[in-house]
């Protein structure tokens, strides 16, 4: 008898049951693996299904001819072949052996020829479960099922083993601990911590994304602060562990790293936003000096911008997300320099500058308020609070969303009779910053500027 929470990936008319009645015929084995299982004993309706077959690559592509909707071969070498049927998308992989050479970034990939050789190179017990269709049976070699209940991570062979056949399984340790909440036992934590150096083998590529799944998860906290204390983190943003600085005794300043993981746990799960509030404070170590009133962090954000926009790209993330991170590590401080009342202009500025990242600028700000001193949080949240009500006051009487000046490029020269040059860029610029200090203004206004501001330039006066 199959655990219950199963039973609907095994009826007579699931499309699981379906593929599998066509391998069989085909003289083939084929199970229900991985994070399939787990999720469905989890109770989670997984998105796709993932398979695992004693038939090789060519064969699969064999017995999916005519069945398949689409059939795609992106992971092929790896022994992987993905299908579609209807709207769904499943994967299909050989019984596999994958190790690394010592030095190798890329897996080498031998294929076994039994379910429990594929299973025991897998990550964890909890991904090393499978079902075996059309007639049901739960394999469960490496006892995945009692992990499972107790929500624990812990590898079917040993852990140095595991980690040496892929070390980016270290980094999916934590991924798994922010994501299903689930807990390392001691044996594998002390493994990850001996074998950190390991990751460096990895590309960035995978490292980045496994990463990104990690930093979307309900329990990133307890994520980051396994990677820093592994000192698995070092390896690929060694920036974090240095937001632990040393406390001065009389210059006290909080500790940057745990604000730092708490401004993270508290944004909402959007990977630019996650990654922002991250790396926000990534300049401090760079930027700190004692001074007689204390310790100051000057320019930390322009700084930061900086360093996040080197991790990233090191990373290889693309530029969209390197560029909307740094600047949203470039203005979060922004708020905080206008603390006598916010000016229409000064509004409009913020909402220029912050672009699309509006609403995660204003979030991060408000995150990024961890003091214990609750007054003190009080005013930090109002202040806020007036911004956001100036922007929405603004908002009603003019066109903020596009704040740009009444006339182009085009009509300045048209205006002025002259071709295309650096003058037309620093006449919309004044005109730009007319539109920033003032709000809406006409065309014929916008063209009595630009009179006035060519006589200006004749004269010298600019």
């Amino acid at each position: 008898m199959i655990p219950e929470r199963l039973q609907w990936l095994v009826r007579a008319d699931a499309p699981s049951v379906e593929l599998a009645e066509l391998f069989r015929a085909a003289g083939h084995k084929i199970y229900l693996v991985g994070g399939s299982v787990r999720d469905a004993l989890l109770g989670r309706v997984p998105s796709d299904l993932d398979f695992a077959t004693d038939a090789r690559p060519s064969e699969i592509r064999t017995v999916l001819d005519g069945w398949a909707d689409a059939v795609y071969g992106v992971g092929e070498q790896f022994g992987t072949i993905g299908v579609r049927k209807g709207d769904e998308i499943h994967e299909i992989t050989t019984f596999r052996d994958e190790i690394y050479r010592d030095e190798s970034r890329k897996p080498e990939v031998s294929y076994s020829d039994d379910i429990e050789t594929d299973l025991s190179r897998r990550d964890f017990t909890v991904n090393a479960m499978a079902l075996r269709l059309p007639d049901p049976e739960l394999v469960d070699p490496f006892e995945g099922l009692a992990d499972l209940a107790e929500s624990r991570l812990r590898t079917p062979v040993s852990p140095e083993a595991s980690f040496t056949d892929d070390p980016l399984r270290m980094l999916r340790l934590f991924r798994f601990m922010s994501t299903i909440g689930f807990v390392p036992d001691e044996e594998t934590l002390t493994a990850v911590s001996g074998m950190a150096e390991r990751l460096e083998i990895v590309s960035a590529e995978r490292i980045r994304d496994e990463f990104s799944k990690l930093m979307v998860g309900d329990h990133v906290a307890d994520a980051l602060w396994g990677l820093v204390q592994s000192g698995l983190v070092d390896h690929f943003i060694p920036e974090l562990s240095l937001l632990k600085m040393e406390q001065d005794p009389v210059q006290r300043h909080k500790d940057v790293l745990t604000h730092t993981i708490a401004v993270v746990d508290k944004t909402d799960s959007g990977l630019v936003i996650r990654l922002a509030a991250l790396l926000h404070d990534i300049g401090k170590p760079e930027t700190r000096e004692f001074g007689p009133r204390g310790v100051t962090f000057h320019h930390h954000e322009v700084v930061g911008a900086r360093m996040a926009r080197e991790r990233l790209r090191a990373l290889r993330y693309e530029s969209r997300i390197v560029e909307d991170v740094s600047k949203l590590v470039f203005l979060h401080l922004r708020p905080h320099t206008y603390k006598m009342g916010w000016s229409d202009s000064a509004v409009r500025r913020y909402v220029r500058d912050a672009g699309p990242l509006l609403d995660d600028l204003n979030q991060l700000v408000r995150c990024d308020v961890t003091t214990a001193n609750a007054a003190r949080a009080l005013k930090i949240q109002r202040r806020i609070d007036d911004l956001e009500g100036s922007i929405a006051d603004l908002q009603e009487r003019e066109e903020l969303a596009s704040i740009r000046p009444p006339i182009d490029g085009h009509a300045v020269m048209q205006h002025l009779g002259i071709d295309p040059g650096p003058v037309v860029g620093e006449i919309m610029g004044m005109l730009l910053e007319h539109r920033l200090d003032h709000g809406p203004y006409s065309e014929v206004e916008a063209l009595r500027l630009v009179d006035a501001w060519l006589v200006q330039k004749e004269s010298g006066e600019l």
